[in-house]
């Protein structure tokens, strides 16, 4: 066995398998190069006969020959039938083939239903890049430097000291030092933490943010918006609350319930028996990241809030494991409403 034999050898199978006319032409070629008994089985198994000094090489040529079949396989498979004989002309006046109308993924669709309604009370979409810088993430955001989320073990640095961002509230940073106040945006997009995925958690996941900042905001303002936001949603009976929290960008700071829209109150699977489902953290922006953007601390006031998408998408359609999302099962994500 030499290099030559796994070339000639590659060139020959990819060569059989992407001439296969049909299904079982298919199946005798990858039973004859991949099969117990085929040939790149008996080369792989002839690789300890080989001189020590070689083996290395020659191992690596194998696996190479091995993936470059199995992708020709792969190939070949995804190439639809022919209809026609062999030599028979095309008739371009032929209908094509229909193939159906795909269906916006369920993050999406809500991504973008999440942000018309905002739309309708005087927000903007903005947007802001996935790699930030560690003053953008953290320090603008009024994060002390012993915050746990700063550590290593729960965010992704990169080897030139930028990061994946752990929220989009970056871009409010970014959108605040580039305009001046009034400001009423959200943010909607992906973000990424080193979390170990599980059937609620995701190291890449989305999220929607919300700023607004004028003269003379309160939590009132914030307490309105969200429980219109949350009625457009969830449905207009829905009642919201309060609970104090801390964030460092916020003071003060509230996570923010939504009483169950499939129970009401009582309590059911979906709310856990508590009656309220949690949809947000928010509160009032802290003076610290007004002053960091370059805003007079004294002359504005403003809220933010944010909240997860696939959160809200596990509510809604009630998706007990969120990798389901990510699965790209067609047969699965097709089931959810085009609209929400």
């Amino acid at each position: 066995m030499n290099h030559d034999d796994i070339e000639k050898l590659k060139a020959e199978a990819v060569a059989e398998i992407s001439g296969a006319s049909d299904g079982e032409a298919l199946e005798a070629a990858r039973v004859r190069y991949l099969g117990r008994k085929g040939a790149v089985t008996q080369l792989m198994a002839r690789l300890q006969e080989a001189d020590p000094a070689e083996r290395p090489e020659l191992g690596r040529r194998l696996n190479e020959l091995k993936r470059a079949v199995q992708e020709a396989l792969e190939a070949r498979k995804a190439r639809p039938p022919s209809s026609r004989a062999e030599g028979e002309p095309f008739d371009y006046t032929l209908p094509g083939e229909w193939r159906g109308l795909g269906v916006a993924h369920p993050i999406r669709a809500l991504i973008e239903r999440a942000t018309e309604i905002f739309r309708t009370i005087g927000f903007t979409a903005a947007d802001g890049p996935d790699i930030e810088t560690v003053r953008n993430n953290f320090d603008a955001l009024n994060t002390p430097e012993d915050h746990p989320s700063r550590d290593p073990s729960d965010t992704f640095y990169l080897e030139n000291g930028d990061l994946l961002r752990c929220q989009t509230s970056p871009v409010q940073v970014r959108y605040m030092e580039a305009h001046p106040p009034p400001v009423r945006i959200v943010a909607p997009g992906r973000c990424y933490r080193r979390d170990t995925p599980d059937a609620t958690h995701s190291a890449n996941f989305h999220q929607i943010e919300g700023l607004y900042v004028d003269r003379e905001v309160s939590l009132a303002d914030l307490k309105g918006d969200l429980t219109y936001f949350a009625r457009r949603l969830f449905g207009a009976g829905v009642r919201i609350r309060f609970r104090p929290h801390f964030f460092p960008f916020t003071e003060p700071s509230v996570e923010v319930d939504a009483s169950c829209h499939v129970c009401g109150g009582p309590g059911c699977r979906v709310c856990k028996g508590s009656g309220w489902i949690e949809i947000a953290g928010a509160g009032m922006v802290h003076p610290n990241v007004f002053r960091a953007v370059g805003y007079d601390r004294y002359d504005v006031a403003g809220y933010a809030f944010g909240m997860g998408i696939e959160r809200m998408a596990m509510i809604l359609f009630g998706v007990p494991d969120i990798r389901w999302l990510y699965e790209n099962d067609l047969r699965y994500l097709a089931q959810f409403p085009h609209g929400v």
